[in-house]
C-alpha cells in the first residue's frame, strides 16, 4: 500500500451541504461562495441541482447560479439532475457536466427517491446516455455504501454491482458515499477492494460524513488503497435529511489539513477555503463544523498557535 503523490478534492459544500442546511441562501451568496472556493483552487466544485424547488427549496435558482460561474477555466461546475427534465433544464443552463444520485438501500432509495434500485437505474440509463451524446461528463453517486438508517449494514457485493451498473450505463466517475458516517477504515477499505474489483480505481471517488468522527480516518484507508479522488464540503456544510443524527459531510478544511501534512498536493489554498466557510457559515447563522477552520480563526485572533 502506498499514498498518492496527489488528490483531487471535489467540493461538494455548494450542492450537496447546502441542500441538508435548514437556511436558504440567495443566489448572490451561493455565487460568491462557489467563485472563492474556484479561486482557492480546488478543481471540482459542486454548483447546484436542477430538481424541484417544492422539495429542495435550497436549490431553487442553480439556473441563475452557473449563469454567474466563471467559464473556461480550470474548475468544473458539475451539478446534479435527477431526470430528464432536469437533464433538459441543465443543458439550457450551460452545464458542462451532470450528476445522476442512487443508492445501495432498497428502502433509502424509496424514501429518496420514491423508487427501487433497479428501478433508478432505469431511470438514469436515458438520463446518462443523452448526457453522453450532448458531450457533458457524467458522475454517478452510490449513497449507503456502508450502511443504511433503515437497514442496517450493506453487503459490499451490492455496492459493487451498482457502481458497475452505473459504469455500464456511461458514469465517468463514481462516488461512494458513507452516508450516515457508520464507517471505520476497515470496513471502508473491504468496501473499496470490492468494489475496485468491478470498476476501475481510477474511476471512483469516497464521500464520508463524519458522524462518529472517522471520516479522515476513512479516507487515509482508502488513499493507501489507490483512491485519488475524494469529496468533501467547505465548513463541514450538510447532513443527510433522511438519516436522523447524520452529521454533516467531511469538512474540506480538515481534508486538505491532513492531506497537506501527509504531503500530499492538492492545488489548493487551506486558508481560502477556511475564510469561505467563516463567511457562509456566519450567513448560515452557525459556526464552521470543522476543526481546522476553527483552529486557524482562534490562531487569527491571537489563540495558540
Amino acid at each position: 500500500m502506498s499514498r498518492p503523490d496527489r488528490v483531487t478534492v471535489v467540493e461538494v459544500g455548494p450542492r450537496d451541504g447546502l441542500q441538508n442546511e435548514s437556511g436558504e441562501l440567495p443566489v448572490a451568496a451561493r455565487v460568491r461562495l462557489i467563485t472563492a472556493l474556484a479561486a482557492a483552487g480546488l478543481p471540482v466544485v459542486e454548483a447546484g441541482a436542477f430538481v424541484s424547488p417544492k422539495w429542495v427549496p435550497q436549490m431553487a435558482g442553480s439556473a441563475e447560479v452557473l449563469a454567474q460561474l466563471p467559464r473556461g477555466g480550470p474548475t468544473r461546475f458539475p451539478v446534479l439532475v435527477p431526470n430528464d427534465t432536469g437533464l433538459a433544464r441543465a443543458r439550457e443552463a450551460g452545464a458542462a457536466e451532470i450528476a445522476v444520485f442512487g443508492a445501495a438501500s432498497e428502502t433509502f432509495s424509496q424514501r429518496n427517491i420514491n423508487c427501487g434500485i433497479q428501478e433508478s437505474l432505469g431511470r438514469f440509463a436515458p438520463v446518462i446516455a443523452a448526457a453522453k451524446r450532448g458531450g457533458l461528463r457524467v458522475r454517478g453517486y452510490v449513497s449507503c455504501v456502508l450502511g443504511c438508517p433503515y437497514e442496517g449494514a450493506v453487503s459490499p457485493h451490492r455496492v459493487a454491482n451498482i457502481a458497475r451498473d452505473l459504469a455500464e450505463l456511461g458514469c465517468d466517475e463514481i462516488s461512494l458515499g458513507d452516508t450516515i458516517g457508520v464507517g471505520t477504515p476497515d470496513a471502508a477499505a473491504k468496501m473499496l477492494e470490492t468494489v475496485a474489483a468491478e470498476v476501475a480505481i481510477d474511476r471512483l471517488a469516497v464521500h464520508f460524513h463524519d458522524t462518529y468522527g472517522q471520516a479522515l480516518a476513512n479516507v487515509l484507508a482508502c488513499l493507501e488503497r489507490g483512491v485519488r479522488i475524494v469529496d468533501s464540503a467547505v465548513a463541514g456544510l450538510g447532513g443527510c435529511p433522511y438519516a436522523k443524527g447524520a452529521s454533516g459531510n467531511l469538512a474540506t478544511e480538515d481534508l486538505l489539513y491532513m492531506l497537506h501534512g501527509l504531503g500530499i498536493d492538492t492545488g489548493v489554498d487551506l486558508d481560502a477555503v477556511a475564510a469561505a466557510g467563516r463567511e457562509i457559515s456566519a450567513a448560515l447563522g452557525r459556526e464552521p463544523a470543522s476543526k481546522v477552520a476553527r483552529a486557524l480563526a482562534a490562531q487569527g485572533a491571537g489563540g495558540a498557535a
